[in-house]
């Protein structure tokens, strides 16, 4: 299994909602679509391309997510996920 599961995209946030497992407790994070700009410049990812654009970026966006739930600030461009609120 790879360690970020996407869960979703949040229309409102124009980002991909993904769950990183660390230390056992599940962690989730939105990835900004901007991020894959270069998909289609100017223009919304398709659902396919940004799962694989996740998909072949998992390490470091796993490794963000990581250093965010840590209170840490991941490298540039990843720095631009944000975690989601916990309820």
């Amino acid at each position: 299994m790879s360690p970020v599961e996407v869960i979703g995209r949040d229309v409102a946030r124009g980002a991909y909602r993904v769950r990183v497992d660390t230390g056992g407790r599940a962690v989730t994070a939105f990835v900004p679509e901007c991020l894959m700009e270069s998909l289609r410049p100017g223009q919304r990812p398709s659902h396919q391309e940004a799962y694989e654009w996740i998909a072949a970026h998992r390490g470091k966006l796993e490794k963000a997510v990581i250093a965010l739930a840590g209170a840490r600030k991941p490298r540039p461009p990843c720095d631009l996920v944000t975690l989601a609120e916990e309820s």
